[in-house]
């Protein structure tokens, strides 16, 4: 057996008929000999694959441009590529009665929570399907709970995302067939931090990322404030201001609420069919048909302008965060806030708010606090949560996800290391 190995490159031993059937429909050559108990499985896989291309759903302005694909060989590569530590682990399995999909773990080990990873290979073990398509099958399987419009698992298909969380102690999912690859445990920052952060200055990215936080709260707030302050507190505006909306109401013939209810339907209704037409003019489609359609409800009086005003920044604020799953879910929760505030006014809106907030500090992702580190508050923390400090002032690294190998980096000042 020795003697035959010794040419080949890519090979494994195979000691049962399962192996054997699962490597020869993945596409590899085995070779049986007679008066052996084993065989050979050489790696020969045939098809094609989309290569490494340019990622369109996480574009960033500097920084690397290549993106996951389907192939779970090309996905490791990408990875390792980055990260040239032999402490980088990866184990495989099958899941799936029928597909036997390959599924992979990764991790550093002597930076990544035991636990964490343990709890990961729990989770993978315990499932039983027929087969694994995409890796949301995973995401949704092995979730902390499932009731919450919140992803507690975050996903991206940037090999450079994915090289960053794992140099925190992180757990990486791949899963062959599709380039989402899912990371663990994901807090609520990490779905406002974008890689691109880490590329540009401090003070930039810092800036960037307040604008994340103010594009949360107009885009979750900016619809039920119109609705409440206009039916319950019109006290609170100016009279200049105040007569301009009467006016513009004057004509209308639904309550502000039903009027905020119909624009945001349209909106997600364009949104969505946008995603679902060609690339060339889904687009167009979209932004045509939502300026078209505004237009022609605010002279049809079905609309007023300031409405259309409202929904229009409300829906530009969502498209800032760079997360898709947080995005939405935070498009679905606009909804019941508005009834609230049309039925409460602002009194709804800070139950609504505070309902919210004591949801997500409910929350877990494999047992770390999913609003860490805000909650519990962790003062080391806050260097890399709302702003950014420089590089060389990150030190260690996030201390509610792992206690031990901490250090990032020696505490040299860059004038120092200059001279």
């Amino acid at each position: 057996m020795d003697d035959i190995t010794s040419g080949l490159k890519d090979f494994s031993e195979v000691q049962d008929y399962t192996s054997l059937l699962h490597d020869l429909l993945s596409g590899d050559t085995i070779l049986i000999f007679e008066g052996l108990n084993k065989g050979i499985s050489v790696s020969t896989p045939g098809w094609k694959d989309r290569g490494v291309t340019e990622t369109s759903a996480e574009n960033v302005v500097r920084g690397p441009r290549e993106a996951f694909s389907e192939s779970i060989r090309t996905n490791t590569a990408l990875v390792r590529r980055k990260i040239k530590d032999p402490d980088l682990r990866l184990e495989t399995q099958q899941i799936g009665r029928r597909t036997q999909t390959n599924v992979s773990i990764m991790f550093i080990q002597g930076i990544a929570n035991e636990k964490i990873v343990q709890e990961v290979r729990d989770r993978l073990a315990v499932i039983d399907v027929d087969g694994i398509l995409e890796s949301g099958y995973i995401e949704e399987i092995i979730q902390d709970k499932t009731l919450t419009p919140f992803p507690t698992i975050y996903n991206t298909e940037r090999p450079d995302v994915v090289a960053a969380e794992l140099l925190e102690g992180k757990v990486v999912i791949l899963v062959d067939g599709t380039p989402f690859v899912l990371v663990v445990p994901a807090l609520f920052v990490s779905f406002l931090h974008a890689a691109e952060d880490y590329y540009q200055r401090a003070d930039i990215s810092s800036f960037l990322r307040m604008l994340r936080y103010l594009s949360i709260f107009i885009s979750l707030l900016a619809p039920s404030l119109y609705v409440a302050i206009s039916t319950f507190h019109q006290e609170m505006l100016p009279t200049q201001l105040l007569f301009g909306l009467a006016s513009q109401r004057e004509q209308i013939p639904f309550p502000a609420f039903v009027e905020a209810l119909l624009m945001e339907l349209t909106f997600e209704i364009l949104r969505e069919a946008g995603v679902r037409l060609p690339k060339n003019i889904g687009s167009a489609i979209s932004i045509v048909g939502t300026l078209v359609i505004g237009q022609a409800a605010v002279e049809a009086g079905i609309i007023s302008a300031a409405m259309v005003i409202v929904v229009a920044t409300t829906a530009i604020s969502s498209f800032v965060l760079p997360s898709f799953n947080m995005s939405i879910a935070f498009r679905m929760l606009r909804f019941p806030l508005m009834l609230l505030a049309g039925s409460f006014g602002l009194f709804g809106i800070f139950i609504g708010v505070t309902t919210l907030i004591l949801h997500l500090c409910s929350l877990r992702s494999f047992g770390i606090p999913y609003m860490a580190p805000f909650a519990p508050l962790i003062p080391d923390g806050q260097k890399d949560a709302i702003i950014r400090l420089p590089h060389w002032l990150l030190l260690t690294r996030p201390r509610i996800i792992n206690k031990k190998n901490m250090t990032r980096r020696k505490s040299t000042p860059p004038e120092k290391s200059r001279e």
